[in-house]
């Protein structure tokens, strides 16, 4: 499994809610990720194309496309079939984890969250879908 320095690293977040989205972005940069944001499901399939990342961390309840759907286009790409996906949402734990896998995503935290626990959930995403393992070195 190959190892990368985390500032090697893309991750590509995305809420409506520009504080979340803030904080979001904010902690994986302290982290020495490469970060770049969207607000909407829109914006978040067009950074996607623009971007590359690694992984996504994308809300569901999102304006224009809400991130299942943005998981689902992503998914029928065979270009992004590295590309790990966290889903974010408050809709429960139940439905979030009977939904998530349907659209493709990887992976799901529930709102509200622990910053450490999206982070872990990247991390495992990384390691499972593109075969990523992470050091700190720069």
């Amino acid at each position: 499994m190959p190892t990368r320095a985390r500032k090697d690293v893309k991750i590509l977040c995305s809420d409506d809610d520009f504080e979340i989205l803030e904080i979001l972005k904010s902690h994986f940069r302290s982290r020495g990720f490469e970060v770049a944001d969207a607000n909407n499901g829109e914006e978040a399939l067009e950074q996607a194309f623009t971007f590359r990342p690694d992984a996504m961390v994308l809300d569901v309840m999102m304006p224009r496309l809400n991130g299942w759907e943005v998981a689902r286009h992503i998914r029928e790409r065979d270009d992004f079939d590295k590309t790990g996906i966290v889903m974010l949402t408050a809709i429960g734990p139940n439905l979030n984890a009977l939904t998530s896998p349907l659209y493709g995503a990887d992976a799901h935290v529930d709102k509200p969250f622990e910053l450490e626990d999206v982070e872990a959930a990247v991390e495992r995403v990384l390691a499972e879908r593109a075969g990523i393992t992470l050091s700190d070195d720069d």
